[in-house]
């Protein structure tokens, strides 16, 4: 639904604008969203963002304390081997749906993503990369036709934003370079086997780069939420 330029924002539109920030690590996992600054910046009341945070949170990306308002999730350590876990179990029946019902225009959504990694790559836009990383692999589960799946996903990868976020060494990408296109060559190929192996091994490789020992702290600049 495209929206006039005058008009406000959907509390569903504000809910995917805040998802993106995350993904994007402008917002960093324990950060205060305070009200006032996100009504002001979004132009609406503190109703609606409350209520597009609630959603958030139901989606376990925003968690709500009484009396103390709305934060960014801070998985633990545990929470972050469990996500990877709950991934590996979950990537390998996406990759058997997409290779089993993906069409042309599939594959070629697939291959015309990798394209815009590449080029974020290329431009040295870490931000960009991140989200798109993301978005790869809740792309796959939307093409691998089951609607459970690709809720789920919808869920865990802006939190396994998050655990990056918390946990990544300096300067190490969301997902390493190259691993996507032979993911997306194995499927194209029909390489079913092949195409588990290269999934479950990029899944270990992203969890393998994680620090889970350690908890950086992230400091926020509004100014470059909305930007």
């Amino acid at each position: 639904m495209d929206a006039a330029p005058t008009s406000k924002p959907a509390i569903e539109q504000i809910a995917e604008r805040i998802t993106d920030a995350v993904m994007e690590h402008r917002l960093p996992p324990g950060i205060k969203l305070v009200e006032e600054k996100l009504a002001s910046a979004f132009g609406v009341s503190r109703t609606k963002i409350r209520q597009a945070l609630t959603l958030l949170a139901k989606e376990g990306l925003v968690t709500l304390h009484a009396n103390r308002g709305a934060f960014v999730t801070r998985p633990s350590a545990a929470e972050a081997r469990d996500l990877f876990a709950t991934r590996r179990l979950v990537e390998p029946e996406i990759v058997r749906n997409v290779i089993a019902r993906a069409c042309e225009h599939d594959l070629a959504r697939l291959r015309q993503h990798l394209v815009a990694e590449a080029d974020a790559r290329q431009e040295g836009d870490r931000r960009k990369i991140i989200r798109l990383s993301g978005q790869f692999h809740m792309l796959l589960a939307e093409v691998s036709g089951n609607k459970f799946i690709e809720k789920l996903m919808a869920e865990l990868c802006p939190l396994t934003c998050l655990i990056i976020a918390l946990y990544d060494a300096p300067q190490t990408p969301a997902c390493p370079e190259d691993e996507h296109r032979l993911i997306v060559d194995a499927i194209a190929a029909h390489d079913e086997a092949a195409a588990i192996k290269l999934m479950l091994h990029h899944l270990k490789h992203i969890e393998c780069e994680l620090q889970l020992d350690a908890e950086p702290k992230h400091e926020i600049h509004w100014e470059t939420l909305y930007g």
